[in-house]
């Protein structure tokens, strides 16, 4: 057993090119850690969000503080603290911060690709 703390002040600034804005992540669970699974949480600091992007694996995430977006080419959900959205594998999606909020989502995957859509 091992008990991780998420942690804003653990995390560090992103410099992913699938971001855009401010974005600070903190691993929670790595693939070291457990090998079929990702948790990590991302912070997006006012209206900060990532490009759109799909997945090889499903993706969850869970808000755990704040106000966001998330959002395909055909639908939009506004999420705050205690919203869960599933998302398919293979659904182009995005997802961040409302303008002028933050929002901190816990983003769980199984290991796969992420691919930034164009």
């Amino acid at each position: 057993m091992k008990l991780i703390r998420q942690d804003e002040a653990a995390s560090l600034p992103s410099r992913s090119p699938i971001f855009e804005g401010d974005v600070r992540t903190q691993n929670l669970v790595s693939e070291g850690d457990a090998p079929l699974l990702r948790v990590t949480s991302v912070t997006f600091h006012d209206g900060a969000r990532n490009r759109l992007h799909h997945h090889s694996t499903e993706q969850v995430l869970v808000v755990t503080n704040g106000r966001g977006i998330v959002a395909t080419e055909q639908q939009e959900f506004r999420v705050g603290p205690g919203d869960v959205v599933l998302i398919p594998a293979g659904e182009r999606h995005w997802h961040g911060a409302e303008p002028g909020q933050n929002l901190t989502h816990l983003s769980i995957l199984t290991p796969g690709q992420m691919t930034i859509d164009a």
